[in-house]
C-alpha cells in the first residue's frame, strides 16, 4: 500500500526488511527508487501505480545490493538508473555465469521463491560526476559517496525538502561499512556530504524502517556518526539499535558484533587502530 510522505513523495514498505520503495510523482509519471522486494510486493506495487493512472517513466537504485536492484515486468520497461559505479558494480556481477545461484543463496530464505530475478540488476549507468537525475519531474540532486556499499548515493528532492538516504540514517540498522581500504573514514565522507544538505530537508527516507522528520533528521546523522566513531575506536557501542533493537530485530545487532569482529582483526593484522 502506498503511504504518503509529503504532495508528490510517496513509499510502498516491505514486510520483512522493510524496504522503503520511493515513488515521486512527475509530469507524465513516476519516478521508482529502490524497488522491492517480493513479487508480491512489487505487483502490488505496481497495482497501485496504475489504479492512480501513473506509470512508471524512470527509475534509480541508490547502491547495488540486492534487494535495491530489484524489478519486476509489472512494472514496465523504463530506464533504470544508478552511479556509474554502481552500474559498473552489477554489471561485474552479471558477467559471471552462476550469477543468478550466488544471488539466490544470500536471499532471506523467507522470501528467496518470492524473489524475481530475472531482471535484476539491469542498472544504467549515468555519466560520472552527473549531479541530477535526468528525469521530466522535480529535480531530484544526486549525492553520490563512498559509505556503505560502491556506488552509493542518496538523492534530493529539493522542491519536496526530502532526502532518500538508501542504506544510510535507518532507525532499525546501525551503519554498515563496506570492505573497503579506509571503511570508517569513508562512511563519515558519507555522512558528512549528508549533513551537509540537513538544512534543506524536512523528511529523510531510509533504505529501512521508519521516517525520520525534522529535527530527528539531524538526530539520525549524530547517531550514524556516533556509532562508526565508536567503531574506529573500539569503544562498547551504547547505540538503541545495538542495545535495545526494534521488537523482532534482535538479529540485526549481529551485523554490529560481526563489524567489531572485523575491525579488531584488521587492527591487530596491521599493527595500528583501523
Amino acid at each position: 500500500m502506498l503511504k504518503q510522505v509529503v504532495d508528490g513523495v510517496l513509499i510502498h514498505q516491505s514486510e520483512l526488511l522493510e524496504n522503503n520503495t520511493v515513488v515521486v510523482q512527475g509530469r507524465d509519471g513516476v519516478l521508482l527508487v529502490d524497488a522491492g522486494i517480493t513479487g508480491a510486493e512489487m505487483t502490488c506495487l505496481a497495482n497501485d501505480l496504475r489504479q492512480l493512472g501513473r506509470p512508471v517513466v524512470a527509475a534509480f537504485s541508490t547502491h547495488p545490493d540486492w534487494d535495491h536492484v530489484l524489478w519486476h515486468a509489472e512494472l514496465g520497461e523504463a530506464p533504470r538508473y544508478g552511479t556509474a559505479r554502481c552500474a559498473d558494480f552489477m554489471q561485474d556481477v552479471l558477467s559471471n555465469a552462476d550469477w543468478k545461484a550466488g544471488v539466490a543463496e544470500g536471499l532471506p530464505p523467507e522470501i528467496a521463491e518470492d524473489t524475481p530475478l530475472d531482471l535484476y540488476g539491469l542498472i544504467t549507468g549515468l555519466p560520472a560526476e552527473t549531479a541530477q537525475l535526468p528525469w521530466d519531474g522535480p529535480k531530484v540532486r544526486i549525492i553520490e559517496h563512498p559509505a556503505h556499499a560502491q556506488g552509493h548515493a542518496a538523492l534530493l528532492i529539493e522542491e519536496r525538502r526530502v532526502l532518500i538516504a538508501g542504506d544510510m540514517l535507518s532507525d532499525v540498522f546501525v551503519p554498515m561499512l563496506d570492505d573497503t581500504v579506509e571503511p570508517i573514514e569513508d562512511y563519515l565522507v558519507g555522512l558528512e556530504l549528508l549533513e551537509g544538505v540537513a538544512d534543506d530537508v524536512d523528511v529523510v527516507i531510509p533504505g529501512h524502517g521508519s521516517l525520520a522528520r525534522d529535527e530527528e533528521v539531524r538526530a539520525r546523522i549524530k547517531l550514524d556518526r556516533a556509532y562508526v566513531e565508536d567503531l574506529r575506536d573500539a569503544r562498547v557501542s551504547s547505540d538503541p539499535r545495538v542495545v535495545s533493537p526494534k521488537p523482532g530485530w534482535e538479529w540485526a545487532s549481529d551485523s554490529h558484533e560481526g563489524q567489531a569482529r572485523n575491525l579488531a582483526r584488521r587492527s591487530q593484522r596491521d599493527g595500528t587502530p583501523d
